[in-house]
């Protein structure tokens, strides 16, 4: 039996459904926020199919990794429910009919005027050993047992039937075992440069800190048009480890400078939004390749009609002259996918919705109409305002169509962010 304190967890998801496109697994998520709100790392996440030797193969790389345990799913009363049976033989014990849970379960059959099926009395079956968890909600009981260094905790599939059991039968045992231990974690979000780029002006700051103490693990993700890190920390001194993970971020944003436009959890876009609210500026976009993505991604932030005047799809080259004022003389000279039009775009779109922002956007998303000159992917973004400032970046995104214009997006809100908070960008 275990006696130290628990610090590291691994979830073990099992069902064949969800190793189908018809099912996904959302019972980790809960689990890996409340585990962590205990101090405890979740390691790993593995989903298993509803095979015996398959679940008992998990649960073994499981327990060579971490303490904690925590499966979910496959406790019901048909054959292919195998969690018990694979926790048991984990375990290198036995189970047998627990006459207590076996008369819970028949009287949720009773209370519901129904006699209890035969097949049901497997749920009854109780590894030897293991405390029973019960299930108000359901008539698979939860297993928590002790295996070597380690505790497996066997939860039911169901969401309404997992989240209580672990609130009120899980939560408390864990916290006793994991007093005192705390996680903390910051990410820091960036834009404007890539993942590489940001790893080798980052890594000679973050690669000490595995070794400090309280130790800093650092994970890199990216996605279109935005790198996060992923900063995390383990101990138990609350105060100690918070202070180290704000040195941390310091020290990050220190090397990486203006790229890091969020380390509170804000999204860019709601950056751009306080941005434009505390300059009390209205933004209005004139759009072509991105067909209103840009003022979509905006809208979607609660409050968003303080700060956002409207917009033009300006799709055709008729409509851009049309209702945003650009020179047709100025497509032709120089092609509506171009840093005069862009800029066009935007102050025409600023002065029509009397707006304190102007932004214009103007690209090639493919798959066809590129040119050796301009070739797909070729997007212009122009900023114009506050005052007579207009700001133009013409890029070069890779991808298909869905990335060019997503990218696209990202790259003009983070233009926007550039001008609204550094004077000098230009």
């Amino acid at each position: 039996m275990t006696s130290g304190r628990l610090r590291s967890a691994e979830i073990v998801a099992i069902g064949t459904e969800l190793l189908t496109p018809f099912r996904s697994d959302t019972n980790s998520l809960y689990l890996t926020a409340r585990l962590n709100e205990l101090g405890l790392e979740v390691r790993g996440k593995t989903v298993v199919a509803d095979d015996r030797a398959a679940v008992e193969s998990a649960l073994r790389a499981a327990l060579a990794r971490a303490e904690v345990v925590v499966t979910t799913g496959g406790l019901g009363p048909t054959d292919d429910d195998v969690t018990r049976e694979a926790v048991a033989g984990v375990a290198g014990v036995g189970a047998d009919e627990d006459a207590a849970v076996l008369a819970v379960i028949d009287g949720r059959f009773v209370r519901r005027g129904r006699r209890m099926p035969p097949i049901n009395r497997r749920q009854a079956q109780v590894p030897t050993g293991a405390v029973v968890l019960p299930n108000p909600n359901g008539t698979a009981p939860g297993l928590w047992i002790e295996v070597g260094d380690g505790v497996v905790i066997a939860l039911p599939g169901p969401p309404r039937e997992l989240q209580p059991m672990y609130e009120d039968s899980v939560l408390p045992r864990l916290r006793a075992r994991c007093g005192g231990v705390v996680l903390r974690r910051r990410t820091l979000k960036i834009a404007g440069r890539g993942e590489s780029d940001v790893d080798e002006i980052a890594q000679p700051v973050y690669g000490p800190w595995r070794q400090a103490e309280p130790a800093i693990s650092t994970t890199i993700l990216a996605s279109l048009g935005q790198v996060e890190l992923h900063l995390s920390s383990q101990g138990e001194d609350a105060a100690r480890v918070d202070r180290a993970l704000e040195e941390a971020v310091e020290a990050l944003q220190a090397v990486l400078g203006p790229a890091v436009f969020s380390v509170d959890g804000r999204s860019l876009e709601e950056v751009v939004g306080d941005l434009l609210v505390s300059r009390q500026l209205l933004l209005a976009a004139a759009e072509s390749c991105t067909g209103g993505l840009l003022l979509g991604a905006l809208t979607d932030i609660p409050g968003s009609s303080a700060w956002i005047a409207g917009g033009v799809v300006a799709y055709a080259n008729d409509v851009k002259v049309r209702s945003l004022d650009v020179p047709a003389e100025l497509i032709a000279a120089h092609g509506a996918v171009s840093d005069a039009v862009a800029e066009a775009m935007a102050e025409g779109v600023r002065r029509r919705l009397n707006a304190g922002l102007g932004v214009g956007i103007t690209g090639i998303a493919g798959p066809a109409g590129g040119t050796d000159a301009k070739p797909v992917g070729t997007v212009a973004i122009a900023v114009a305002g506050p005052g007579d400032r207009c700001v133009v970046r013409t890029v070069r995104f890779p991808g298909d169509r869905v990335m060019v214009r997503q990218m696209a997006v990202r790259a003009a809100l983070n233009l926007i962010r550039r001008v609204l908070t550094d004077a000098d960008y230009n």
